[in-house]
Order: structure tokens, then C-alpha cells, then sequence
């Protein structure tokens, strides 16, 4: 059985590692203090921030300790390490230490620690002292040990800057990964939440983990995202971007496949929906895989709120959406080619709104729609406190300009306006973009061929998002194909009561989340109703 498991854990071992280590892979330890230093010397050479401290283990044996001081916990080196380790314990005064029982003594009796693991090989020593733990070296041993004091510094657990919150938990990702594990482990209380963890990067070295729910998750979904993890050979993983990029179905697509999210509430009912999460050492994103194209227009509150409320706001974001996306393009095609379906008293004001405009619709909304896109790039990239009054200035200022000075006409101002609003309405950032890109081929469509430019644009936009998969799994579902029990979950959200199963297109292991018993079907009783009172019961 441990073989099996052994042979199962190599299965995803990743190239993680780096050139100087690579040399390293088979050196290991004579026994010799001096060779050891001599070698992890070697391959510091003249780090500011490296130590090396020598002392006598026991007052006996030459020892010494390396770790990097910018990367480590000095109180606890210094006091649950380096202290009783220097003097010997109480209950083993009078006692003979050979150096054959010096390594169970080591951590058996003497260090003040959990965190400590035996290291066979230079370069296991050498990655340790990297993660910012403690190497510890004794004369006379062929191994080493690695002590867990790696203490970087983060900030606090805060509320997500990028996903606002309206009602439920305020606590979102930080860039420490044992941090964000805690975050779910704490919403998931359950021996079934499997942690998978691998290093991807020759030099970076950035711990990875992959996160599911077992007896859940589909066994075949989590093989294959710990096998496109494990091809993965790059220098360094600086976030959880890097590995979208590789694991994704389609590169080059404007949709994204995989989700993003910093809230822990987010990715534990992702998980308990049967798909996996991708969590990154120094990202607050955590990476959730399948996703499907209606995921990114639903929020956390459509399921805190009340069905009938949240259903609303859902059309109306869809909505939203569907403006960000084609209004210009109409506006184009229909000044342009069809201006008899424009109401009379409208057209002539729209007619007399243009009158002084020297470019054509098609150019004229081409080049608000380049200016709204530098304007919000800029608001972006600009200080807080400075994007703020960049955008006022921008909308107000430039847009008013723009139409006294005849570069614009005041119905297209106001055509763009809507479409950058409903733009906003879009919950996931990387779909909002996709859709603010396409815009633009629409809109040269519509200008040449008009209404049928516009069909014959959407038409291959939804072909295209019928090719697209992700993990397998269609990127329309649970429209196409259809699944009647998926669609309470589409356009409307249903009663949680009615949805009682998982998604069909993840094939979970468990398929039943919510209970179809009695109980949930029960008849509220209406124990004060004044109509059931007995006054004269009350009063004896």
C-alpha cells in the first residue's frame, strides 16, 4: 500500500528545480562538518543576509546552524533551538551520549519544536535554508535536519479589494498560502477536504496547491489538473496568472476558462459543487477549475439573498451584459443603414444632433470607444485619491467638449456612456474585458454591412463559445446541452430547496447536496397566530 502511494506521489513530481541544485541532486553527507559547511558555503557564497552559527551540541559535539536572518523567526532560533541545544536536558545527566543515539535524542528529547525533518541529501538541506527554515548539521552524522522557522511578513486578513462585498463573510485572501488554506479548511470542517501540494518553478519554487473535496470531486477531473500542473517548466510562478495561462483549454480566446476569486466563501462552494481550486504561494487569487460562461455574471449574493430578489438583479446584470456588448454596434448600423426604424421625432433630433459631425458613425463611436478605454485604463493605473478625480474630470469635462467642439454627437456620448455602465455591471473583470474587446469588430461590422454584420458578428461569437470547453466540460453548460435541473441555476435563480443536485456536467461522485426528505417540504406552523390563541386558556 505505501508503495502504491509512493508511486501515485511521483506520478505528479514537478521540474522545480534549479540549475545549482540540480548539481546537488546526489551529494550527500559524509559526516563531516567541515565538507558540509565548505559545500552550503559554496553555494551561498556571499549572501548578506546568511548565517552560519557555530556551537557545541551538548558542550560535546561541534554543530552548527544555517538559515537566512531576513527569513526566519530569530526568538524561536534562538530560544527553542539554539538554547537546548547547547545545554543537556535534565533527565539525561550522568547518561552516556554516543553518537549512535544523538539523532533520536536530537529530536526525541531535546528540541522544542514540531516542525523538524531529517535531510539525506545536500541539496533537501539547501532548499530548506531557501523557504527560510533552520539547517542544522552535527559532526559525526551522515544527515542533517530541517526546522520549520520560516516567519515572512503579511499583511493582515482584509476584505477583497476586487470583489465588493454586499452580504456575507468580509474575509478575503492574502498572499500566504497556509493563511488562505486555513481560510477554507475553516469553512469546510470535514476530513474530506484533500490538500495536494507541489512546487512549480526551477528557481522561484512556488508551492502549489490543489484543493478538492473527496468522495466529491471527480477522480478523472483531479488527475488531469494535477497532470497539467506537473508539465508545467518555467523559471518562476509569481501568480496564480501564470498558471491560467498553461492549463487552460484555448489559448486564444478572449473568454477566460479558469476562475479567479479572493473570497473563501467563493471557492468553498465551488468546492462543494464538485470542481477543484488552485491556490498559489504569493497570490491572493485563488484559480477554480472548470468554469462554465454563466459563472462569471453570478455573485455570492445570489444565493444569500431571497430567490425572487436575486433573480432580478441576475436579469438585470444579463442585461447589462448583453448592452456592453451589442449596443454600439446597433446604434452603428442602424444610423447608418436603417434609419427608418428610428421614431420620426427621435431621428430628427438625432439627425440634428449629428449635423455638425465630420466623421461617419462608425469612426465617430470607434473613437469614443478608444478614448472611454484610455480613460479607464488610466483611472486604473493612476493613485487612488488621483483616479478618482481623473474619471469626473474625464466623463464630464472631455465628454462635454467633445460635443461642443463638434467632435461628437450628444446621442453617441450618451450610446457609449451606457454600454461603459453596463460594461461595470459585470462581475468577473477578465469577462467584462473580453466582451469591451469584441465590441470593436462588431462595430466595424455593423459600419460595413450593417444589421447583418451585427447577426452574422454574434453568430460567430456564440459559435465560437460552443467550441469552447473547459476541462472537458462545455462552456455554455447548462444550456447546451441541456440540463432542465441546471437551468434553475441559468437565468433565474430557483429556491435553494429545488436545487438539490450538483452540476450534471462535473459527473460528482455525490450527487445530492440538498436533503428531498420530509423535512424540507414540512408547513411552517404559525405558533402566535392570533387567530389560534385562546385568550381564556392564557389568562388561567
Amino acid at each position: 500500500m505505501k508503495q502504491a502511494q509512493s508511486t501515485s506521489k511521483s506520478r505528479y513530481i514537478t521540474k522545480a528545480s534549479a540549475p545549482i541544485l540540480d548539481a546537488q541532486l546526489d551529494v550527500g553527507f559524509s559526516g563531516s562538518l567541515e565538507e558540509a559547511i565548505e559545500a552550503v558555503q559554496s553555494i551561498m557564497k556571499d549572501d548578506g543576509d546568511f548565517i552560519m552559527r557555530r556551537f557545541h551540541l551538548f558542550g560535546r559535539y561541534d554543530a552548527v546552524l544555517f538559515f537566512y536572518c531576513t527569513m526566519s523567526d530569530l526568538a524561536t532560533i534562538n530560544n527553542h533551538i539554539l538554547k537546548p541545544l547547547m545545554h543537556l536536558p535534565a533527565h539525561l545527566e550522568g547518561r552516556s551520549v554516543d553518537i549512535q543515539s544523538l539523532r533520536d535524542i536530537v529530536i526525541d528529547d531535546v528540541l522544542y519544536h514540531s516542525g523538524v525533518e531529517s535531510e539525506i541529501k545536500l541539496s533537501g538541506l539547501i532548499s530548506c535554508i531557501l523557504r527560510g527554515d533552520t539547517a542544522l548539521v552535527i559532526e559525526g552524522l551522515e544527515e542533517a535536519f530541517s526546522i520549520s522557522t520560516s516567519s515572512v511578513e503579511k499583511r493582515a486578513v482584509d476584505q477583497p479589494a476586487t470583489e465588493q462585498v454586499i452580504r456575507g463573510p468580509r474575509e478575503g485572501f492574502i498572499e500566504m498560502l497556509e493563511k488562505n488554506i486555513a481560510l477554507i479548511r475553516y469553512r469546510l470542517q470535514t476530513p474530506e477536504l484533500r490538500i495536494h501540494s507541489l512546487e512549480i518553478g526551477r528557481r522561484s519554487r512556488s508551492k502549489v496547491s490543489v484543493c478538492y473535496l473527496d468522495g466529491v470531486t471527480n477522480t478523472e477531473l483531479v488527475d488531469e489538473v494535477k497532470r497539467r500542473l506537473s508539465l508545467i517548466d518555467i523559471d518562476a510562478v509569481l501568480d496564480s496568472g501564470y498558471l491560467e495561462q498553461f492549463i487552460e483549454d484555448n489559448h486564444v480566446t478572449p473568454f477566460p476558462q479558469v476562475q479567479y476569486t479572493e473570497r473563501p466563501d467563493k471557492v468553498a462552494a465551488n468546492l462543494l459543487e464538485g470542481r477543484v481550486a488552485i491556490l498559489v504561494n504569493g497570490s491572493p487569487q485563488a484559480l477554480i477549475v472548470p468554469t462554465v460562461f454563466s459563472q462569471f455574471y453570478q455573485t455570492v449574493e445570489d444565493y444569500t439573498e431571497r430567490f425572487l430578489l436575486m433573480s432580478a438583479i441576475r436579469l438585470a446584470r444579463l442585461v447589462a451584459l448583453v448592452f456592453s456588448l451589442v449596443f454600439p454596434a446597433i446604434y452603428v448600423s442602424i444610423i447608418s443603414f436603417n434609419p427608418e426604424l428610428i421614431p420620426t421625432e427621435f431621428a430628427v433630433a438625432v439627425a440634428g444632433g449629428r449635423a455638425g459631425v465630420p466623421f461617419p458613425a462608425m469612426v465617430e463611436v470607434i473613437i469614443i470607444e478608444i478614448s472611454m478605454e484610455v480613460l479607464r485604463e488610466a483611472t486604473i493605473r493612476l493613485p487612488q485619491q488621483v483616479g478618482g478625480a481623473l474619471s469626473i474630470v474625464g466623463v464630464l469635462v472631455v465628454g462635454q467638449a467633445a460635443v461642443a467642439a463638434g467632435f461628437a454627437s450628444p446621442i453617441t456620448v450618451v450610446i457609449i456612456a451606457l454600454t461603459t455602465i453596463g460594461s461595470f455591471a459585470t462581475p468577473a473583470y477578465n469577462a467584462a474585458l473580453a466582451l469591451r474587446l469584441l465590441r470593436f469588430p462588431l462595430i466595424i461590422m455593423a459600419g460595413i454591412f450593417g444589421l447583418y454584420g451585427v447577426v452574422i458578428g454574434l453568430i460567430l461569437i456564440a459559435n465560437h463559445l460552443l467550441s469552447l470547453k473547459s476541462f472537458g466540460v462545455p462552456y455554455l453548460s447548462p444550456l447546451i446541452p441541456g440540463n432542465f435541473k441546471g437551468m434553475r441555476d441559468l437565468i433565474i435563480r430557483s429556491p435553494l430547496k429545488w436545487m438539490t443536485d450538483r452540476p450534471a456536467s462535473l459527473h460528482t461522485q455525490d450527487k445530492k447536496r440538498v436533503s428531498t426528505g420530509n423535512s424540507a417540504e414540512e408547513q411552517p406552523k404559525n405558533v402566535l397566530d392570533p387567530s389560534e390563541f385562546n385568550p381564556s386558556v392564557e389568562e388561567q
